[in-house]
């Protein structure tokens, strides 16, 4: 009995003990707790943002204020500037280290550096004062100064523009091709006599003057034009003094013919018809209408072609200087002052020697070899400037076998012979085979 009280009594003490260590144990957890939880308000009190969270400070550096975006696209820029230098010298690790911060500060900061090292349009025009040019437009202020002088001529003050910017134009838009501006003076006039080629298509190197101002220079160089009106009148060209004041008011107001269509004339008359077997009472009457189609080439050789056909598929007969429609008469024509003369021949045709000596005791009808010699006046129509051929002479020349000839002078008078008027077609000067020379 002794020894198990005493035992029992050792077994309660031990469980005091350990009672009392764990209630130990818990006040100086609770109260190491309390301590740690005042110190961290005190903390907080005195300096909150002291030891700020990381990933809040990184969140909060990749949105940036309004007022702080300049000063970061300027370091973003210097990140990856120096990540250029470090890849030009071999070190790509610290080139990438670089290029990550750059890119966690700005994502596009590549495409803004390009295009902040890119040179302006504007700057380009005047090298010397490219500063002070930025915010201005050197065109317009050069325009003032030349209109304050007393020069009315706008080419003269054009080229001065042109000479003082040292190119023909500039780009509108930055592109990374070559752009025409580059060129220099002698090949893009060269390239303008392709424009105008061996058809002398005016036309087209108006419409390129209209694209800017040192297209206009371009497209008034004399030797263009000279060439131009040597190629319209040949031997019959003379000298534009003193008459005119330059070779381009020369071959614009000069009586001329146009070469980039054809000229037109529409024929129609009434023609009496036969009586029917079955009412001899009634006759009919017949509207008969054809066209009459001239092109002219510039080395002086003309087309004409008689038909009733549709007018695209006669345009087209006419495209090449030798046609195989051989209805198409082929001549050659002069001009004198205000007029044009034509002599016309029909198209030689290939006869079988065979068939004519099998047929050798038929009859013969010697038609003879026809001549046209026609004449017409160039005239304007509305506001269009050489646009219109009156009938002045019209004779028909022939020659038989036999050596005998006959001339024929049609009577011009009445509608039978309307003036021709030109209609441009747009395949005539769709292609270029050979410059102007």
């Amino acid at each position: 009995m002794s020894q198990t009280a005493e035992s029992g009594k050792e077994v309660d003490e031990s469980n005091d003990d350990q009672e009392d260590f764990s209630l130990s144990h818990e006040e100086n957890v609770e109260n190491t707790l309390a301590s740690f939880r005042e110190r961290w308000q005190r903390e907080l009190e005195i300096s909150p943002r002291k030891e700020p969270n990381i990933q809040v400070s990184q969140i909060s550096n990749n949105i940036p204020s309004e007022g702080d975006s300049a000063s970061i696209e300027n370091k973003a820029k210097t990140l990856f500037l120096k990540g250029i230098e470090n890849e030009q010298n071999g070190k790509l690790y610290e080139a990438i280290q670089f290029y990550k911060r750059a890119v966690q500060l700005i994502p596009d900061i590549e495409f803004r550096l390009y295009e902040s090292t890119k040179p302006k349009t504007r700057e380009r025009l005047d090298p010397e004062n490219s500063i002070e040019v930025q915010d201005k437009d050197p065109g317009i202020e050069m325009d003032e100064e030349e209109d304050n002088e007393d020069d009315g001529d706008l080419l003269t003050k054009i080229t001065r523009i042109i000479c003082k910017n040292q190119r023909v134009c500039s780009p509108q838009f930055e592109q990374s091709t070559t752009h025409i501006s580059a060129l220099p003076m002698e090949i893009i006039l060269y390239i303008l006599r392709w424009v105008v080629s061996s058809e002398l298509d005016l036309r087209s190197l108006e419409v390129f003057a209209k694209v800017c101002r040192g297209f206009f220079v371009s497209a008034r160089d004399d030797e263009i034009w000279r060439l131009a009106c040597i190629k319209a009148w040949g031997v019959n060209c003379g000298t534009f003094e003193p008459d005119y004041k330059s070779w381009r008011q020369m071959f614009v107001e000069r009586p001329r013919l146009r070469y980039n269509g054809c000229y037109i004339s529409k024929t129609s008359y009434v023609r009496h018809g036969e009586n029917s077997f079955q009412d001899q009472f009634y006759r009919p009457w017949h509207l008969v209408e054809y066209f009459r189609y001239l092109r002219f080439f510039p080395e002086g050789r003309v087309l004409m072609l008689t038909s009733a056909d549709e007018a695209q598929s006669c345009v087209n007969s006419l495209k090449q200087r030798n046609p195989k429609n051989p209805s198409v008469l082929i001549g050659h024509y002069r001009l004198h002052l205000n007029c044009v003369i034509l002599v016309l021949k029909s198209q030689e045709t290939k006869t079988n020697n065979n068939a004519y000596r099998r047929r050798r005791r038929d009859p013969i009808h010697d038609s003879g070899e026809k001549t046209f010699h026609l004449e017409f006046e160039i005239q304007n129509l509305y506001k269009r400037a050489n646009s219109q051929l009156a009938w002045k002479t019209y004779n028909i020349f022939t020659k038989y076998w036999n050596g005998q000839e006959n001339s024929t002078c049609l009577n011009l008078a009445g509608s039978l012979y309307p003036a021709f008027k030109f209609s441009r077609v747009k395949s005539y000067t769709m292609e270029s085979e050979s410059p102007l020379q």
